[in-house]
């Protein structure tokens, strides 16, 4: 049987490589449409050896009769289409933040909690990209120990902000002024990540703290968050700092994340082997090291986490999702 899949924002950074992703795994039974704005419709483009126009999504886009699509084109798009969709009978897989913290849209990692894609009322979220690297590596860990409190420090990529923030990485180290951040992000680091919000922190700090509490089914987990966005191209890095409520050995700490599934473990200070971004772009899994325990806290440990935020942070994370409900 063939299901159809519409692809929709299929010309930004995030479309573009959920296609490339697509091409890679090439399901025997799927039929593709791609959507678009205004501005990019009646562009061809070439996707598995065949030629596919771009189509202007509009209100009657779904009429079509669409099994899933999966939405990577905004938050107000999604607000707006998501439901049309589902009007019609499909099933939507959302990059946004639109419906993130609806209690009745599973928020899903697969790696993680795939059990509560069943839920679904025809929405299905794809998580912020920094949370879905973390909380792939955070729980093994808390199923093992159980953890009391996160420290999250994040060094996220232009890429994260789309074609719009690399340009930006390129135009500023030209020395023009930045459009997309509030500063030059050229030889620079900036912390703050999205808007602010009253309490001092920022949206996207806001957003790892309550989508890791969701995602890991702890409504009450102690969670704080510095986001910072740093002069790479691609892959986010993470330093998390673990507190738990039970004692545990390094060495067997390790192994847990060893046999973790989607996650490659890389830690060997001898040998100068850590998680690196330049290593990580590329890849759908998530790399963990610099493993050491924190010292200041009767059962803490702190860990260095880097994935592709393209891929494992949105692109994957959403064809896994589909791939679980196939």
């Amino acid at each position: 049987m063939a299901y159809r899949l519409a692809i929709v924002g299929a010309t930004g950074l995030v479309g573009r490589t959920i296609m490339k992703i697509l091409e890679e795994k090439n399901f025997p039974n799927l039929e593709y449409t791609f959507f678009a704005s205004s501005r990019s419709a009646g562009k061809e483009i070439t996707f598995l050896n065949k030629s596919y126009v771009i189509k202007e999504l509009t209100a009657e886009s779904f009429s079509l009769g669409f099994d899933f699509a999966i939405f990577s084109a905004g938050g107000e798009t999604a607000k707006y289409f998501a439901p049309i969709a589902v009007e019609h009978g499909c099933i939507v897989i959302d990059n946004s933040n639109a419906f993130r913290m609806k209690p009745d849209v599973p928020l899903i990692v697969p790696e993680v909690n795939a059990e509560e894609i069943v839920k679904h009322h025809g929405i299905i979220s794809n998580p912020n990209c920094s949370t879905i690297q973390a909380v792939v590596v955070l729980n093994p860990l808390d199923k093992k120990y159980g953890i009391k409190r996160i420290v999250y420090s994040t060094y996220q990529a232009v890429s994260g902000a789309g074609q719009k923030g690399i340009d930006d990485f390129i135009n500023t180290s030209k020395g023009l002024p930045a459009q997309k951040f509030p500063h030059s992000i050229y030889q620079n680091c900036i912390p703050h990540i999205d808007s602010f919000l009253e309490n001092g922190y920022t949206r996207e700090e806001m957003k790892m703290i309550k989508e890791t509490r969701k995602i890991l089914n702890k409504p009450n987990l102690n969670v704080t968050a510095t986001a910072v966005r740093v002069p790479i191209i691609n892959c986010h890095s993470e330093s998390i700092n673990i507190e738990f409520e039970h004692d545990f050995c390094i060495t067997e700490l390790k192994d847990c994340l060893k046999q973790a599934p989607g996650v490659i473990l890389v830690d060997n200070p001898d040998k100068l082997m850590y998680p690196l971004a330049q290593d990580s772009s590329g890849h759908d899994e998530v790399f963990v090291g610099r493993i050491r325990r924190d010292e200041s806290v009767p059962y803490g440990v702190n860990i260095w986490v880097v994935a592709d935020n393209i891929r494992k942070g949105a692109a994957t994370n959403a064809i896994q999702i589909l791939e679980k409900i196939l």
